[in-house]
């Protein structure tokens, strides 16, 4: 069963360090479905938001564990993600990623 375009894009990553890439080097950060690649993460971003797409760059982001501070033996964890850095052509840019600062 091949995967629609939105189903490959789950959202976008706002922080600040993605602030700082999408404001000075044209660059935009999604999380993205643990199965795609990166042609169908360029193929989508180009279908969602009409911009040409230079590169992508895809990474796993590892599970993190914590501990509660009331009750040390308390840990929570947070899951496994895959993350998308894209970056767009010369010139090009995502309206949604304008008005957040």
């Amino acid at each position: 069963m091949k995967k629609s375009v939105f189903d490959i894009i789950r959202r976008p990553i706002i922080t600040e360090k993605s602030n700082y890439l999408s404001s000075s080097l044209n660059k935009y950060v999604f999380e993205v479905d643990y199965g795609s690649t990166r042609t169908a993460v360029k193929d989508a971003i180009e279908t969602i938001f009409d911009v040409k797409v230079k590169r992508v760059n895809v990474m796993i982001v590892p599970a993190k564990q914590s501990r509660s501070m009331r009750t040390r033996r308390m840990r929570t964890r947070t899951n496994a993600y895959k993350k998308a850095i894209v970056t767009l052509a010369e010139g090009e840019r995502i309206p949604i990623f304008e008005g957040v600062e």
